[in-house]
């Protein structure tokens, strides 16, 4: 529905059927990167209804039992999941000894609001109880960005036509489990109980204290609520097993409006040393005071969020709505420590079971890159932070040296069960260390690079030497698996050999580089690195095997794609799609038929690879057999539209795309939002239609403009500069918000950005 404020997100006399009930859990909840809480109703549904309802908190864990068919050596039997840690969302109203209840008495009213201004997400309802009772309740939800552990619950009620007794009983519960479904293979498979409650105890000034313990995995979780209501009540506390409730008693006459205000700490020991203590002390400073001076902490983060990150559409509302919605989500989803990184749902549901994947680096690092680049940094401090895991994993699957980064991960090790589509995905190392060089491009951190992103390199670039051997003088890489994950375990997949490519040939660059700045010694001891290895990564490079077919003039995805029997995309049942769900992976691996970009992929982050005619008629040739069943894939077809100058198209893939989530596109929007697939729409409208590439001489800029859009706007930052974006009918302009003066590219053109740039638009679609 287009909504008047592109940054509130409203729903008016919201159905109440359990298919949106669990759509709208997902699509309001409220998160900051540290802790995430769906949208469930405080009062709860009733019995036949299913919820996901759930708190978590990213990178912690419990290890689940992953069984093999067969024990053989190396494959996984132990992978991590996310938990739910608590439910402190908890608030029952009673009026006049009637229970309030959306599916009890009658809902006058409701509108479900998310404020992506202010930072909190809003339910009202006018109710009118089977008494004839009619009550206004408002509450407003927030996730702090300012103190990350804190979450707030407002509960505002208001009697409309009568005066009484009322009761609020506000729960807190460490007895939680997961959500599963045994029917897909995205989530869980089977209720587990991961944590134990160890204590449940309230202090002395009122907080209750909850201490969990994840049964394998050791980490213990404490959350601490804290209720204060607005006038005078009589209170009742109690602890029952792992739940705590507090009760207050009192009265109001007609309208009066009463606040009861709730707070809840969760610290987990991932990021804290002494999780006990930190939740004490953070309970005290958050109700020290006014819940107004988080609103306004909120407020004033979200504001600087949006004056760099913001994207500004002209001539199009909706979709408009749509990207303002995918960058919050963005904000909300990304870990902001190096203890954490971004689940591949967020904080949003338990889909993929919290895990961190390639997304992070390929789909969602270039927003903040480009946007927030600490939190780029922050990202890339992760990975590093688990490399000494990837290490291990590499010598596991018989590497003598080097790192392999797990194909799905939360601590750093490997998740895949299943291996084909999973860990064979070496192109990770390539996709991380790409986010390295492109971190070190736009900022040019060299600090950063010395303590961190050069060793990356190194043992990324290591790892290929050993994956991969010689024949006939070329530099071949077999059995992997590409992005496309309906062909596994092939010889020379495309992408993978290109992005190793670009992966050894920086590892030799940024020896070099260090070692012109006397950088370079102390590292290269530790590591053992020596001279005839960088040799061998230049080597490597120089003769690494692209697949190019010359009668068809494209890149072939790997050795044996075109040998096989095409799949019939267009006759294929639609309600046979996703194809995972409904064909056995053998079945798919011997045709040709593409989940997701894969080649096309290559073309767009590695486009100096190959002339433009090739990137052009490989495009046409897998957009035939590609099914997009994958929400990474339409992007990136979006992208590479634009390069090849075939707007229209790329505005077709863009609007597939926009909506994913607030239209439940894929039909599992319920298990959590599609969080690489929004980062995939910032990079459509900015290295889609603005034509954005980042290269070692700076950026390079190439806007297009869609017919149905009036025009576009977004910021850039690049070093110390901050650059707007606006591109409108018949031209474009670039101003220098702040910063020093910098060199730019456009359409192939090399300018000097000191205050402002304004040409006409160009046609994009020629040779790099």
């Amino acid at each position: 529905m287009e909504q008047k404020d592109r940054k509130i997100y409203e729903i008016k006399n919201f159905d109440l059927d359990n298919k949106h009930l669990l759509l709208y859990e997902t699509l309001f909840h409220n998160a900051n990167g540290y802790l995430g809480v769906r949208s469930n109703f405080e009062e709860g549904y009733p019995d036949s209804f299913r919820t996901i309802r759930g708190e978590y908190i990213n990178g912690f864990y419990d290890f689940a039992e992953m069984k093999q068919a067969e024990n053989l050596y190396g494959l996984r039997n132990e992978k991590q999941i996310m938990l739910n840690v608590a439910d402190t969302q908890g608030i029952r109203l009673t009026v006049g000894g009637e229970l309030f209840s959306m599916f009890y008495g009658t809902v006058l009213e409701s509108a479900r609001q998310l404020d992506m201004k202010n930072g909190v997400s809003v339910r009202r309802v006018v109710w009118r109880s089977p008494g004839q009772k009619e009550m206004e309740i408002r509450i407003i939800r927030m996730a702090s960005f300012k103190m990350l552990p804190l979450f707030t619950i407002e509960y505002r009620i208001r009697p409309l036509n009568f005066s009484g007794p009322m009761e609020l009983c506000s729960t807190h519960r460490g007895d939680v489990r997961n959500s599963f479904s045994s029917g897909d293979p995205r989530v869980a498979s089977k209720a587990i109980r991961h944590l134990c409650v160890e204590t449940t105890e309230f202090l002395p000034n009122g907080v209750s204290v909850i201490t969990s313990k994840a049964r394998k995995s050791g980490l213990t979780v404490v959350s601490a609520v804290t209720n204060r209501l607005s006038k005078p009540a009589a209170k009742f506390q109690e602890t029952q097993g792992g739940t705590a409730a507090q009760t207050f008693r009192f009265s109001l006459t007609q309208g009066e409006e009463t606040v009861l205000t709730k707070y809840t700490i969760l610290c987990d020991s991932a990021h804290f040393s002494d999780c006990r203590s930190r939740a004490e002390t953070l309970m005290k400073q958050a109700v020290s005071v006014p819940l107004s001076h988080w609103y306004n902490a909120q407020r004033h983060y979200l504001k600087r969020f949006w004056e760099t990150g913001d994207v500004r559409l002209m001539g199009n509302p909706p979709l408009q709505n749509a990207i303002t919605f995918d960058l919050y989500q963005l904000i909300q989803s990304v870990g902001k420590d190096p203890h954490s990184n971004v689940a591949a749902k967020g904080l949003s549901g338990e889909g993929y079971e919290g895990h961190y994947f390639w997304d992070t680096e390929m789909y969602i690092e270039p927003y903040f890159l480009l946007t927030r680049p600490e939190l780029a940094k922050s990202l890339i401090s992760y990975r590093y932070a688990t490399l000494d895991i990837a290490r291990e994993n590499a010598k596991t699957l018989g590497h003598k040296k080097g790192a392999l980064f797990p194909w799905r991960t939360i601590m750093g090790k490997e998740c895949s069960g299943y291996f084909p589509s999973g860990t064979a995905q070496y192109h990770i190392d390539g996709d991380i260390a790409y986010s390295v060089v492109n971190y070190y491009l736009v900022t040019k951190d060299f600090n950063f690079i010395v303590r961190c992103g050069a060793e990356i390199l190194f043992e990324t670039a290591r790892l290929w030497l050993d994956v991969g051997n010689y024949h006939n003088g070329q530099f071949y890489i077999n059995c992997v698996t590409g992005p496309d994950e309906y062909t596994c375990l092939v010889n020379n997949n495309y992408y993978t050999n290109a992005i190793a490519k670009h992966n050894l040939k920086w590892a030799v660059r940024c020896y070099r580089i260090l070692k012109k700045r006397n950088k370079l010694a102390p590292l290269a001891q530790r590591l053992n690195l020596t001279e005839e290895e960088i040799e061998s990564f230049q080597k490597a490079a120089n003769h690494m095997y692209l697949p190019y077919d010359p009668e068809l003039d494209i890149n072939p995805q790997d050795d044996s794609f075109l040998n096989k029997k095409r799949w019939d995309v267009q006759n294929t049942p639609p309600e046979n799609f996703p194809l995972l769900l409904h064909y056995h992976p053998l079945c798919l691996y011997r045709y040709q038929v593409c989940k997701q970009a894969d080649t096309v992929l290559a073309h767009f982050v590695l486009e100096d690879e190959q002339k433009l005619s090739t990137m052009r008629h490989s495009y046409d040739y897998y957009e035939k057999i590609t099914t997009h069943d994958s929400s990474l894939s339409t992007c990136i077809f979006c992208i590479m539209a634009a390069r090849l100058g075939m707007t229209e198209k790329a505005y077709d893939y863009f609007g597939e795309s926009a909506h994913i989530d607030l239209n439940d596109t894929y039909g599992n929007t319920r298990d959590g939002i599609h969080v690489a697939n929004m980062g995939g729409m910032y990079m459509a409208i900015v290295y889609g239609f603005g034509g954005l590439r980042i290269k070692e001489d700076g950026l390079h800029l190439a806007p297009v403009l869609p017919k149905e859009w009036d025009g576009y706007e977004f910021n850039l930052r690049q070093e110390d500069t901050l650059m707007e974006v606006c591109v409108n009918r018949g031209f474009y302009r670039i101003t220098l918000l702040r910063g020093t003066a910098k060199p730019l590219f456009l359409y192939g053109k090399k300018y000097l950005l000191k205050d402002q740039l304004k040409h006409p638009l160009e046609k994009w679609g020629t040779e790099p």
